[in-house]
């Protein structure tokens, strides 16, 4: 296995768009890193450019110690996953499998044991003789999969592999990737548009936003340390709330809403960034408040996500389900002053 990294790396395409701009990015030797991004934000230009399927405008492309740039795809040893499946319709899962080796020349003795590896790894080791018309999306997918894990490549690509298949088969096959990566120890180099995706299967992830990373990190750190607004937004379900403040020493007034914050963040015009779990129904004494006009209330369980407004912002909460609550009806509830995020009005950067 090997490592991979992008140094200062830009690509551009004829008419001019810039797909990815100075990208600097490691994924570390048997990692699980995912790209994580909108669509059109150059996420899978990211993976192509590592497997030589884009040529590299500026930058440096290495695998492993070696700069790759000038280095044919069929050379850089990496095998890529795609969203579409690619299998030939006529050929059996064990021909779909066995492919690229017997292409390369190499006995069925050789070949043989290597598909009933993979195809073991993947769960198809009693599908072997079936064409894919008699397979599922996800045993399709599997096939898929194998053929890439067959390969023994230095790196493993994937390019929304699994958004073509419904939530409950997403859910299985989020596990068994993460199986499979734990028993390979392989370097796995993954994109998505699935924020679920990043934050259950990454080691760490890398936002992305027009070309230009955003932030790297493990899932947990990216949740509760969002670099900048888009992240913010971007991770989390519900999305985090936002409330336009104007700031003076540690007080934060905006909208129907007056905080003390628990720092003087230096800046006087901010952006207050709330989580569902942030807030309470039980405000502890001293503890921040603020009032929601109820608008819409989601049973969850034990939880329930109320949607409302604080002013003319919207803002949801995640309080316990007993709690009796209806549309129109105003809610005090506490701010957890240590999970107040605040970024500066300006820039939109996290304010430390």
């Amino acid at each position: 296995m090997a490592s991979a990294g992008y140094e200062h790396v830009t690509k551009r395409f004829p008419g001019g768009e810039t797909a990815v701009n100075d990208l600097c990015l490691d994924v570390k030797d048997g990692e699980f890193m995912v790209v994580l991004g909108p669509s059109g934000c150059g996420k899978s230009t990211v993976l192509r450019l590592l497997a030589g399927l884009e040529d590299v405008t500026e930058g440096v492309i290495r695998i492993g110690d070696t700069v790759v740039n000038h280095v044919p795809p069929r050379n850089r040893d990496v095998a890529m996953v795609f969203q579409t499946y690619a299998l030939y319709p006529h050929m059996s899962v064990f021909d779909n499998i066995a492919f690229g080796m017997r292409m390369q020349g190499l006995d069925l003795a050789d070949i043989a044991p290597r598909v009933s590896r993979a195809a073991d790894l993947v769960g198809l080791g009693s599908l072997l003789n079936r064409l894919p018309r008699q397979l599922s999306g996800g045993q399709q997918q599997r096939v898929a999969l194998a053929r890439a894990i067959v390969r023994d490549p230095q790196l493993f690509l994937f390019d929304e592999p699994l958004s073509s298949l419904d939530a409950k088969l997403r859910e299985h096959m989020r596990a068994e990737l993460r199986k499979i990566h734990r028993v390979l120890r392989a370097t796995f180099l993954y994109v998505t548009h699935d924020q679920l995706e990043a934050m259950t299967m990454g080691d760490r992830i890398a936002v992305m936003k027009d070309g230009v990373l955003q932030q790297v990190g493990p899932p947990r750190h990216v949740y509760d340390h969002p670099a900048n607004l888009f992240v913010a937004g971007f991770i989390g379900t519900p999305a985090m709330s936002f409330i336009p403040v104007a700031v003076a020493g540690r007080i934060a007034t905006g909208s129907a809403l007056e905080i003390e914050l628990p720092w003087a963040p230096g800046v006087d015009e901010g952006v207050l960034g709330i989580r569902a779990e942030a807030l309470h129904e039980n405000a502890a004494p001293g503890e921040p408040t603020l009032e929601l006009e109820v608008d819409t209330v989601e049973i969850l369980g034990r939880d329930q996500f109320v949607v409302g407004a604080v002013g003319d912002n919207p803002v949801v909460a995640r309080i316990d389900s007993h709690v009796k609550v209806g549309r129109g009806e105003r809610l005090r509830l506490g701010l957890d002053p240590e999970r107040i995020h605040l970024f500066d009005g300006r820039s939109g950067q996290a304010v430390v």
